[in-house]
C-alpha cells in the first residue's frame, strides 16, 4: 500500500475569486488560510470529455473498481483487446481519455490500453484527492488488470508512475511526460500564485505532514527515481508554463536508465498530441 502523500501539481492559472478569498483568511487566521489552501490544492477541476476524446470514450469497455487501500471507487478504461497491455495515467484535471492519440498509435501497433479516472477526477467519485491516491489506484489496477508491458504518465500521472514503480510496479519500462519533480518546490509555487506568504508554505507542508502521517518529500520525483531500475522515458517541453523543463531534467538525472527527450513550443498538454512525441515513445517501447 502506497504512504500517504499530498497532490504536487496545479493548474496554471488560479480564479481570482480564490485569490481574493485566500487573502481575506490570512488576515483573519494563519490556521484557517491553511486549512483554505490544503482544501484548493487538493480539489482537481472535473472537465467535460472534449469531442476530439468521443471515439476513445465509445469505444472502450468501462468498468468502476473499487480500490481497497483508499476506499473509493474508479472508473477504467480498457481499450482495445491486445493482451499485450499498456497502463495510461493521467495527470491533475485530467481523464482516462486525455491520453487517446497515444492510444490510438499503441492500437495500431498491436497494444491495447487501461487507463482510469482517477479519484474526484472524470466520472469516478469525490470532490478532493491526493497523489497517494493516484498510486494506490495505479497499483490496485495492476492486480486487477495487469501485467502491463509498459506505463506512461502525463504531469502528476508521471509522477505517480515513477512512485507506484518504487511501491511494486512491475512493468519493463516507463514513459513520463511533463512530470513534476520536487513536492516542496510546486508547494511554494502553489502559495505564490495563491498571493500568499511564504510562511504559509511552511504551515502547509506542516498541515500535510501531520495530516497523512508522512513527509512529503518521499514522494519527490526524483529520489523516486534514484530507486528505479527499468529503462525511463523522460519527455519534456522547453516551453512548459506549468511545470519547467527543469522539472524532467533533474529526474532524468537521477535515473540508473533514462533517456531525455526535449520538445519545444508544445506547453504541458500540446505534447501528448504531437507526432514525434509519439513516435519516439513507439520507438522507446519497441527497443528490446
Amino acid at each position: 500500500m502506497a504512504k500517504k502523500a499530498i497532490n504536487p501539481t496545479k493548474s496554471l492559472k488560479i480564479p481570482q475569486i480564490i485569490i481574493i478569498s485566500a487573502k481575506i483568511f490570512s488576515y483573519i487566521s494563519s490556521k484557517l488560510v491553511t486549512k483554505f489552501a490544503a482544501r484548493i490544492f487538493t480539489t482537481p477541476i472535473k472537465h467535460k470529455i472534449p469531442k476530439r476524446e468521443f471515439e476513445m470514450d465509445r469505444k472502450s469497455v468501462q468498468k468502476k473498481i473499487y480500490v481497497p487501500a483508499i476506499k473509493k471507487s474508479i472508473v477504467t478504461y480498457k481499450y482495445g483487446s491486445s493482451e499485450r497491455k499498456i497502463l495510461l495515467v493521467h495527470g491533475w484535471s485530467g481523464r482516462g481519455t486525455q491520453l487517446f492519440k497515444i492510444a490510438d498509435e499503441l492500437l495500431q501497433n498491436g497494444y491495447s490500453t487501461i487507463s482510469f479516472d482517477a479519484p474526484a477526477h472524470g466520472k469516478s467519485e469525490g470532490k478532493t484527492t491526493i497523489m497517494s491516491e493516484f498510486i494506490d489506484s495505479i497499483l490496485e489496477i495492476e492486480k486487477q488488470f495487469g501485467p502491463f508491458e509498459i506505463a506512461i504518465g502525463h504531469s502528476l500521472g508521471g509522477m505517480s508512475v515513477l512512485n507506484a514503480t518504487k511501491d511494486g510496479l512491475n512493468v519493463k519500462k516507463a514513459v513520463i511526460i511533463g512530470s513534476g519533480d520536487i513536492v516542496q518546490d510546486i508547494l511554494d509555487e502553489f502559495i505564490f500564485k495563491l498571493g500568499l506568504k511564504k510562511e504559509i508554505s511552511n504551515l502547509l507542508k506542516n498541515f500535510f505532514e501531520e495530516k497523512y502521517q508522512v513527509k512529503m518529500d518521499d514522494f519527490t520525483a526524483y529520489k523516486a527515481a534514484q530507486k528505479i531500475e527499468i529503462p525511463v522515458l523522460v519527455i519534456h517541453d522547453h516551453d512548459d508554463p506549468e511545470v519547467l523543463v527543469k522539472a524532467g531534467i533533474h529526474i532524468h538525472q537521477n535515473l540508473k536508465n533514462g533517456t531525455l527527450f526535449l520538445t519545444e513550443g508544445l506547453g504541458h498538454r500540446k505534447i501528448l498530441g504531437n507526432q514525434n512525441v509519439i513516435k519516439k515513445t513507439l520507438e522507446f517501447i519497441k527497443i528490446s
